[in-house]
């Protein structure tokens, strides 16, 4: 899906000169989510979008566009796990967290996906996801010193991945397709991300791992993760959220956001994207969901922050996931600010 012109300050403009007859005025550029600040200087800025639910599914907070389609990127992973549930295959605990991850890449993910193909009869060459360094930093210097090298079990997706091959050979599915998103299970995850965000699908497109991603809005992919903590015992939904609360290290890592939240904070359920993407619902029904413009992940954690202090969430984890320091010859001379 090509991307329409942007303007350097702000979002896609519509066709034409402004200021000639007929032609749509530019939209104003998106709000500032963050702030840089070195020094006492602000040397730069994070525009996004974000919307804030209130617990009765309402609008409580819009800030940019909130009703265009984005990608979610990662943050769909909850639904495509669900879709592997509602489609027959039979995880929990720890497999179908995993199932739900964008994992670190730490020996324990990398153990727990070979287990899975291993009781699944399938082998990590059936794997399409790109062979990949672990997504932590620190787990991936460890991992290059001990001579490792690049390996689709490794890649962040990996979970999802044998949970999708899984299920599609428990199904009789093709399994050298199951990418397409012509396929039986993406046509079923496909309809699983439009009756959690309630509405439709705006555009579908490739994410990094090569799986099919769908478009919805912000504020679709806020009532989704509401919908998840909300549904019914035992529904596919809730089994995903379930495991995801209860086995946050398999959902991200040791090191990661996702993981300290959905620790520290009972009831949560926090799931980050690519490019930027965050979404969280709280169990009683408060959710939210933003998108940082030029997918500047360091601007995530204050973001974040900011956007729980307001959902009302008093956590010292909060302090921990809004800290974003700034370094000038090796000591802190500033930080990446909210600015909401």
């Amino acid at each position: 899906m090509s991307a329409a012109p942007r303007t350097p300050e702000g979002p896609p403009i519509s066709a034409g000169t402004p200021g000639t007859p007929g032609a749509a005025p530019a939209p104003a550029p998106l709000p500032v989510l963050a702030e840089v600040v070195r020094s006492g200087f602000v040397e730069g800025h994070h525009r996004g979008s974000l919307v804030v639910l209130a617990p009765d599914g309402g609008v409580e907070l819009a800030l940019g566009e909130v009703t265009a389609p984005v990608f979610p990127r990662s943050s769909n992973k909850p639904m495509q796990a669900a879709g592997v549930l509602r489609a027959g295959l039979d995880l929990a605990g720890e497999r179908l967290a995993l199932a739900a991850a964008s994992h670190s890449g730490e020996i324990f993910h990398r153990d727990l996906v070979q287990k899975m193909l291993v009781e699944h009869g399938l082998d990590a060459g059936q794997l399409q996801c790109p062979p990949d360094l672990p997504l932590d930093p620190v787990e991936a210097e460890t991992y290059l010193a001990s001579g490792a090298v690049r390996d689709r079990v490794t890649m962040n997706c990996s979970g999802k991945h044998t949970a999708m091959l899984a299920v599609c050979a428990q199904r009789g599915w093709p399994t050298e397709s199951y990418l397409d998103p012509g396929h039986p299970l993406q046509q079923l995850i496909h309809s699983v991300v439009e009756e959690a965000a309630g509405e439709p699908v705006a555009a579908v497109g490739t994410d990094g791992c090569g799986a099919p991603l769908m478009a919805i809005t912000l504020t679709g992919l806020a009532r989704a993760f509401r919908s998840f903590v909300l549904a019914a015992p035992g529904s596919a939904e809730r089994r995903v959220a379930d495991a995801m609360r209860a086995h946050p290290e398999y959902v991200a890592g040791t090191r990661r956001p996702d993981t300290w939240l959905m620790r520290e904070v009972p009831g949560v359920l926090s799931k980050m994207g690519a490019e930027a993407v965050q979404a969280v619902a709280l169990p009683d029904g408060r959710a939210l969901a933003f998108k940082i413009d030029d997918g500047g992940s360091r601007a995530l954690g204050p973001v974040l922050a900011r956007a729980l202090t307001l959902l009302g969430v008093d956590a010292p984890v909060v302090t921990r996931i809004g800290s974003a320091p700034l370094l000038g010859g090796a000591r802190e001379v500033g930080e990446i600010r909210a600015a909401f």
